[in-house]
């Protein structure tokens, strides 16, 4: 094969790991593919930086149009981020020729549709291995691995930063305003937060699982998205006493009504694995009909693990180079023509068990009040945990698991246990999944 040459835009964190890894196994590479993937041509507004990164061996500029309109470049890796800019260099270098490999998962999830457009127009590769999970291989997996499989469901965590942060809140029993203060100081977290404590950052990963398990357009603006900010150390500690974890699930299904995609905090049986799965580690569980349950874990963020990713990209690319557009995988799995438009569930629609807890008056009937309500709307118990009030007050908690039910009839048995007059303030909702079937 001829020499497979590479214009980087951005020598941060990933693009600076990119550079190290691929320069460090550059032998290793070149064994797997016949041929050599070289870096020719950097783009960053910090040209010191990217000196620094390179060591003067390649061409630097501060102008990535640069990079993208240079004909002798056969694959642009874009590194830099955000929607507006990215989407112009990834438009251009397509229109150019040119294959892609980007770790943008906000860029694809809001506008893959128009990208896997052109590049299949154009007959060029857009990779995205390292967008999902960082370096755990799960877009391969769901695309290949899995090909034989009807994907039932998807549910990962897929966000470091909040993972980190549960985790320290279960651990140490630290309130999330403080934990966070802890994960920015750490470089967990990033001075706003606001992407990932609030799961965008998960639902833009999600999505692009979800359009590849099910053959679906991304579709991230139908996604449900609640984050960890309003979660408490009590509602953490009250879960492990029955037996659960709290993690921020991103969560895909496939049901007869349509596809319930959503990210929130979730109750997770304290035995399953990914219930374990601590820090700022990432895990995905893929269920297949044919193959059932299946987990994928790893580092989810960080320079070396996901320039992993992106350099795996570039060896499919050196791969499948001479391959002819039909003969390739499809971007999404499914070749575009193929894609199902399939209706988004809304949260309302959708059904899960829930965790309740509430504050009540110590006083007898009020169980039996909340019970009826429950019982009147079909809702089952699972579990229930009642606390004794604190010395000198006549309030306690009492958390109840339920079954399965929908979320709206959840919601309105919800309203009705607010009017008892023994309930003080809001009772608090969140759902749980067995992840097992």
């Amino acid at each position: 094969m001829k020499e497979l040459k590479v214009g980087l835009l951005g020598v941060g964190t990933v693009g600076g790991g990119t550079y190290a890894v691929l320069t460090r196994n550059q032998t290793e590479i070149a064994r797997r593919i016949a041929g050599n993937i070289r870096i020719v041509q950097v783009a960053d507004r910090n040209l010191a930086l990217a000196e620094q990164v390179t060591g003067g061996q390649v061409a630097l500029t501060e102008d990535a149009f640069a990079v993208v309109n240079n004909p002798e470049i056969d694959v642009v890796v874009e590194l830099i981020g955000g929607y507006t800019v990215a989407k112009e260099l990834v438009l251009t270098a397509i229109a150019n020729g040119k294959h892609v490999v980007t770790a943008n998962k906000a860029l694809l999830a809001v506008h893959g549709n128009e990208i896997f457009k052109a590049a299949a127009d154009k007959g060029v590769i857009v990779a995205f291995e390292a967008a999902v999970a960082g370096g755990i291989p799960i877009i391969k997996a769901l695309r290949e691995g899995l090909s034989a499989n009807k994907i039932e469901w998807v549910a990962g965590i897929i966000n470091g930063t909040t993972n980190f942060i549960l985790t320290e809140m279960r651990d140490k029993g630290l309130a999330f305003v403080d934990v966070l203060k802890e994960a920015q100081r750490l470089g967990y977290a990033e001075a706003d937060p606001t992407f990932d404590v609030e799961g965008i950052d998960a639902a833009h990963k999600l999505t692009l699982m979800a359009s590849i398990a099910f053959g679906m357009p991304v579709q991230f603006e139908q996604a449900y998205t609640e984050g960890i900010t309003k979660l408490t150390t009590k509602d953490i500690q009250y879960a492990e006493e029955l037996g659960y974890r709290v993690k921020l699930l991103g969560i895909s299904k496939k049901t007869s009504e349509g596809v319930e995609l959503r990210v929130h905090p979730t109750l997770i049986p304290e035995k399953r694995l990914v219930a374990n799965v601590d820090g700022a580690m990432n895990a995905v569980v893929v269920k297949g009909d044919a193959v059932g349950p299946t987990l994928y874990y790893g580092a989810g963020a960080g320079a070396e693990p996901t320039a992993s990713a992106v350099v795996a990209d570039l060896v499919d690319i050196a791969r499948l180079q001479g391959t002819k557009p039909e003969q390739r995988v499809a971007y999404l799995g499914y070749q575009l023509d193929q894609q199902q438009t399939l209706p988004i569930l809304p949260i309302a629609e959708v059904h899960s068990a829930y965790y309740l807890r509430l504050r009540a008056t110590d006083k007898p009937g009020v169980m039996a009040a909340i019970t009826k309500i429950l019982a009147d709307m079909q809702i089952s118990i699972d579990a229930m945990l009642q606390k004794e009030p604190a010395e000198g007050e006549s309030e306690a908690d009492i958390v109840i698991l339920t079954h399965t039910t929908q979320e709206k009839t959840m919601d309105a048995a919800i309203k009705h246990i607010e009017l008892l007059p023994a309930i003080a303030g809001q009772v608090t909702k969140i759902r749980m999944e067995t992840l097992s079937r």
